[in-house]
């Protein structure tokens, strides 16, 4: 079965040329490439490339990444979707690997992703060197090779996973009531639990995250994690993101409990700047 890859972008060029030549040097080329321009400054143009190609744009605004991923899937015209952040640069064997698990599951299958420090990369880059130099999470693991289920559906992650095109849509897709950044993709795992879809986790090939610029906590997104983890506890009744929302608790930025999050006040500027990875680390 044919297969598209799908990924979503805001003012990320120099990740977006990475993720494509990764494409470019796959042992199976996908069949076509999504990508969805979520409002870059500067909006994304693909140059010619060994498949079809295109390019989708959206409003900017906050950070719509729920509906992003779901008009990419509208735009695809294959069976498989594979979706990758524009950050991870899918290794050679990726797809091919992909396209085997979902021959003969129909499951929703997350790929291992190892990642890069700030300066690998870059340029020119070779797997075999990026193997020795990139880490795995801390929080999964994966099998050698082969799948293994995996019961915790909030271990889901967004970065680099496939189904097919059918059971995207019967699960509804991301749920647009999950605006900007946070919840998202766990509510999507969870609804895929729910609806008695399997989760695996695939050992062998996956991705390579390139390094980009991080807050810990993440509170460029304090408003965003804010509102979708009430919506989520809502739907699920547990908290999502739940040592982040910790975090900005300690931080006197929320009140939290069992039962309610109450913002308390913005982050100032200088917890923005103490949160910042890129400053922290030059």
């Amino acid at each position: 079965m044919s297969l598209s890859v799908l990924t979503i972008v805001r003012n990320r060029p120099g990740h977006l040329v990475q993720l494509v030549k990764g494409l470019q040097r796959s042992s199976v080329l996908p069949d076509e490439l999504i990508v969805v321009d979520m409002g870059s400054d500067s909006p994304v143009v693909l140059e010619d490339l060994p498949f079809p190609a295109r390019v989708v744009w959206m409003d900017g605004g906050r950070l719509p990444l729920a509906a992003a991923r779901n008009a990419a899937a509208r735009s695809a015209s294959n069976d498989h979707l594979l979706f990758l952040d524009v950050d991870c640069i899918p290794m050679r064997g990726l797809i091919r690997a992909v396209q085997g698990v979902l021959a003969s599951h129909n499951a929703l299958v997350c790929a291992q992703v190892l990642y890069l420090g700030p300066d690998e990369a870059r340029a020119e880059w070779d797997e075999q060197d990026l193997f020795k130099r990139a880490a795995p999470h801390p929080a999964r693991s994966f099998p050698g090779q082969g799948v293994r289920s995996e019961d915790n559906a909030g271990l889901f992650w967004s970065l680099v996973f496939g189904i097919t095109r059918q059971r995207f849509f019967a699960l509804g897709g991301f749920d647009e009531e999950f605006v900007g950044y946070g919840a998202e993709d766990t509510d999507f795992g969870f609804r895929a639990k729910a609806a008695g879809v399997p989760l695996l986790f695939m050992g062998g090939p996956g991705a390579f995250h390139q390094f980009h610029q991080t807050f810990d906590p993440p509170l460029q997104h304090l408003d965003d994690i804010v509102s979708n983890a009430g919506t989520f506890h809502r739907r699920w009744g547990i908290w999502p993101m739940e040592g982040w929302l910790k975090a900005f608790a300690e931080m006197g930025l929320v009140a939290l409990s069992e039962d309610a999050i109450t913002p308390l006040r913005p982050a100032s500027c200088d917890e923005l700047a103490q949160a910042d990875s890129s400053r922290r680390s030059h």
